[in-house]
């Protein structure tokens, strides 16, 4: 059992911890310098604008906040208590806003409540008593109330300055946060990347008999891809969102008590939003995400299968089964989509309005009122827009946190397949005696396909295995190759005397080559397939090689020599012509032991010919094993062994079979246009 995805995405993530941390640092600090704006804000508005109705006092002369009105100079309250000069006080007064207008008062306000202005008289009715007074009050002119605000204007500019600093310090935490963190994201996906297709190298040949070529590339590259967008999108705005809540219920808390426990069931709500939003994502994304799969599975087979098609005129079929799968995946994509769009943004809207009702409800009808200043007010709204931005952030990405879970699971299912170590080391090359001790094998439990098999090559032989389709041919190759392996009990397989269960799988191939039917060729130029890009074969051992089986002159002539372009699967070239590579290939790896599966089954009878020469250069002093359906082909081989359904029926050279006339005489009398039948 696999460690769980959510602890194996951090261990990645903590493979670049520092730059995260840095960049966490980074987001901690853009948000106290963020949610510091309110609380300026807050001052500016209470203290520096809406101070001007706080109560002032006479004053003797002119000193700092003072203000001169009628030959009199006033001080607010607050600005006397500051410097201690409240004991020396004098007559209080009161600057008023009525509307848009302001009055001065000479003298005490003794009720407050709600204010109209009829010609010099002002009335102060208080709503909830019903009592009311009245005061002389005189009109200031524009130029009489800038004095009054003129002591604020120096304090309301560093302000100001102060809240715009801020702006530039929080664009420089979040410009250097956002790099860091997508920097880290990139790489860690770089990795993952390496890590997911150096398991695919190391997978058993038998893991892809099941599991289609398109669904791999998917794994490596659309899953890895919703990975990486985890570690960009989500992970940031889930490490802003908390950060931001945090500090803001912080600042709530510091600014008002009453308004952060109004606010405070916001937490569990988005809790349980997260919960039952993931519980229906995870389904469809599973869905999703193997539809996906499956889709690049069959358009891959579909390119690679495109001559068939055409040639067997499926085009109409293969177009309805790939409109099957697309309408399927369309339909749990609509699904997911309509899960997005009922718990989205909107319903973030909706709750962040009726809170925002519930407040402004409590603060006009006199419950926060008497409690909570406009400032106050003003900083509450402020962060609540504030806090909402990243909880839509947070709901947005809910559903790239399930693609990418979804994707993660299928990344790690993949790299928990149990593989095959690589091995740096170097064996020495083996001579090349293979014996097969009573090898019984089957891909399916009991359903065999070799059963018994005995036979011994001994250094520099060549060995022909034939029989009709199924008989197992093909298994004995792949057994040697340890592409599978046999069970205990089932025989052994032995190279020069060991047991190749107890040589590691590279090492024992280290010193095996392959040729088969239909040769693979990668991208690259023809000198590159020889070679394989292995640094240890020089451009001298490729040249040989291709002279060796007489290809030499042939690539020659064409455009750029050995050095011409292959393109994928070497399209552009006859199958001699890939063949002859795949020759060239084996060759310039000098194996030990060598496999011709169906070699020549392909290649034109002039081409043959060039192979066939080839051949003894290919074959002397190397064990090769000769897959063939043309029997004229191993006439010299020096053992022949004929299958039938896992069991070899006949064995020995080509003269003494057909002097036997069996089942070899038999296909050797029909393959040369005789009707003759086994004795």
């Amino acid at each position: 059992m696999g460690t769980p995805t959510g602890k194996r995405l951090f261990q990645y993530a903590m493979l670049y911890k520092k730059p995260i941390l840095l960049a966490m640092l980074l987001l901690v600090l853009a948000v106290c310098a963020e949610l510091t704006g309110p609380l300026i804000a807050k001052r500016m508005i209470d203290q520096n604008i809406l101070g001007i109705e706080k109560p002032w006092h006479e004053v003797q002369g002119e000193q700092a906040y003072a203000v001169q009105y009628k030959d009199k100079w006033y001080k607010r309250e607050d600005r006397l208590a500051e410097d201690g000069g409240a004991a020396a006080a004098g007559k209080e007064v009161r600057v008023l806003q009525v509307g848009r207008s302001y009055y001065f008062l000479d003298g005490e306000l003794a009720l407050d409540g709600k204010k109209t202005v009829t010609g010099g008289e002002m009335t102060v009715t208080n709503p909830d008593t019903g009592e009311s007074a009245a005061y002389p009050v005189a009109k200031l002119t524009t130029k009489e109330l800038y004095a009054f605000y003129k002591p604020e204007v120096p304090g309301l500019l560093r302000l100001a300055a102060m809240y715009f600093g801020l702006l530039i310090l929080v664009a420089l935490f979040a410009y250097g946060q956002r790099l860091l963190l997508q920097t880290s994201a990139n790489r860690i996906v770089r990795k993952m990347r390496n890590d997911v297709f150096a398991q695919t190298q190391r997978l058993p040949v038998q893991y892809y008999d099941n599991l289609a070529a398109g669904q791999v590339v998917s794994r490596v590259t659309n899953d890895t891809e919703a990975i990486r967008e985890l570690y960009v999108g989500v992970l940031a705005n889930f490490f802003t969102g908390t950060i931001y809540m945090v500090a803001i219920f912080g600042a709530l808390f510091l600014l008002d008590t009453r308004l952060a426990l109004i606010t405070l069931p916001l937490v569990p709500i988005l809790i349980v939003w997260i919960i039952v939003y993931r519980k229906f994502a995870a389904k469809y994304n599973r869905i999703i995400r193997t539809k996906l799969s499956e889709i690049n599975a069959m358009i891959n087979e579909s390119i690679q299968g495109m001559t068939i098609i055409q040639a067997f005129r499926r085009q109409k079929e293969t177009t309805k089964e790939f409109d099957e799968l697309n309408d399927y995946y369309f339909k749990y994509q609509n699904k997911l989509l309509s899960l997005n769009s009922i718990t989205s943004h909107n319903l973030v809207n909706v709750v962040r309005n009726v809170l925002f009702l519930i407040v402004i409800w409590m603060f006009w009808g006199g419950t926060l009122g008497a409690i909570v200043t406009v400032g106050v007010l003003y900083a509450y709204v402020d962060y609540m827009n504030r806090m909402f931005a990243p909880i839509v952030g947070i709901v947005n990405q809910l559903s790239n946190l399930e693609t990418a879970r979804v994707s993660a699971e299928r990344v790690f299912k993949l790299m928990d397949e149990e593989g095959i170590d690589v091995e740096s080391g170097k064996l020495e090359r083996y001579k090349g005696n293979v014996e097969f001790d009573n090898v019984t094998f089957a891909y399916k439990k009991d359903d065999y396909v070799l059963k018994g098999i005995s036979f011994h090559a001994r250094q520099g032989e060549t060995v022909a295995l034939v029989g009709h389709t199924g008989s197992g041919k093909s298994s004995i190759l792949n057994l040697l190759f340890r592409f599978y392996d046999i069970q205990d009990g089932a025989g052994r397989i032995i190279v020069d005397g060991k047991d190749v269960r107890d040589i590691p799988k590279q090492l024992l191939r280290q010193h095996m080559g392959i040729v088969l039917q239909d040769p693979f060729l990668f991208t690259g130029t023809i000198a590159s397939n020889v070679s394989l890009d292995n640094p240890e074969i020089s451009r001298e051992r490729v040249e040989q090689a291709l002279r060796d089986v007489g290809a030499y002159e042939m690539f020659s002539q064409l455009p750029g020599g050995i050095d011409a372009p292959v393109i994928e699967k070497g399209a552009t070239l006859s199958a001699g012509q890939r063949q002859l590579i795949s020759f060239a290939r084996a060759l310039a790896y000098d194996p030990a032991i060598l496999i011709l599966d169906e070699a020549t089954a392909s290649i034109d009878t002039e081409t043959e010919a060039i192979i066939q020469a080839a051949l003894d250069v290919l074959k002397k002093g190397r064990t090769t094993f000769v897959i063939a359906h043309r029997l004229s082909t191993i006439r010299q081989a020096d053992q022949i062994l004929v299958l039938d359904r896992g069991v070899i029926v006949e064995r020995g050279n080509h003269d003494a079979l057909m002097e036997h006339r069996g089942k070899y005489y038999a296909m050797y009398q029909l393959q040369q246009g005789s009707t003759v039948q086994p004795a």
